[in-house]
């Protein structure tokens, strides 16, 4: 397995990549920049990977985050990264089934959970990729939204965030069983990969036992620009830098 080191943030964080098992994506930048977190948050990153989240999150609260990941070689990969980044000491690594965090991690007791979760439900005819690490990651193999969002409600303390990134064609689904598992949405973020595109992608945050409608729609968030370089805003996120 050939492995790489990735820096982000002009190189405050690190993190191990293989393009064999598993490379993080920009969706996984974004759902960090878009979470927000109080300075001693206990976080609760889902279908964490490599680890990426939570370790671009560990700039923004000093509580403690456990990233669960069920994929045993992404789980030590995100392992490695945290001691890389000297960050044992906050960040721990939970190499389980999600389903089985309420009852190892303990119920009503985070502050913030975030998740990237598979996009893609598992249809039976549905073309999935070759590699598993990468079909697992992307098809809803081991979980599914339902089960993310419950899990995520068991989670959470009264009042706590969620926070979570998915693509638009879902919305719907999301909306209904995000309430269906008591997590009001309050804030939603549409990312374009250009100007005169679809929105591909969609950031959103709801509480737990928050109260019904108040939904906030912030302003779109475009990829590229035409000649395919990062917009100022996407560079400002990556590299702490506008264009580079």
């Amino acid at each position: 397995m050939t492995e790489r080191i990735d820096q982000l943030y002009n190189g405050a964080v690190k993190i191990i990549q293989s393009d064999d098992v598993f490379s993080f994506s920009l969706d996984a930048v974004l759902l960090a920049d878009f979470t927000r977190l109080g300075p001693r948050y206990q976080v609760v990153d889902l279908c964490a990977g490599n680890g990426a989240v939570g370790l671009f999150l560990s700039r923004k609260t000093k509580g403690p985050i456990t990233l669960v990941e069920i994929q045993q070689k992404l789980a030590e990969m995100a392992q490695r990264s945290v001691v890389l980044n000297h960050l044992s000491d906050q960040v721990q690594v939970a190499n389980i089934d999600l389903k089985e965090a309420p009852q190892i991690l303990g119920s009503d007791q985070a502050d913030a959970v975030t998740c990237n979760p598979p996009y893609f439900a598992d249809h039976e005819l549905s073309l999935k990729n070759p590699n598993p690490y990468y079909a697992m990651a992307r098809h809803e193999i081991s979980t599914s939204l339902n089960e993310v969002l419950a899990v995520s409600a068991k989670l959470l303390k009264t009042n706590g965030h969620f926070f979570m990134v998915h693509r638009p064609e879902r919305l719907d689904e999301i909306m209904v069983k995000l309430q269906a598992n008591r997590l009001a949405p309050k804030r939603l973020r549409f990312v374009y990969p250009k100007a005169d595109r679809e929105a591909n992608m969609v950031l959103i945050e709801a509480i737990k036992d928050g109260r019904p409608n108040g939904v906030r729609i912030q302003p779109p968030l475009t990829v590229y620009r035409e000649d395919n370089t990062y917009t100022d805003a996407v560079s400002q996120i990556l590299y702490g830098t506008e264009e580079r």
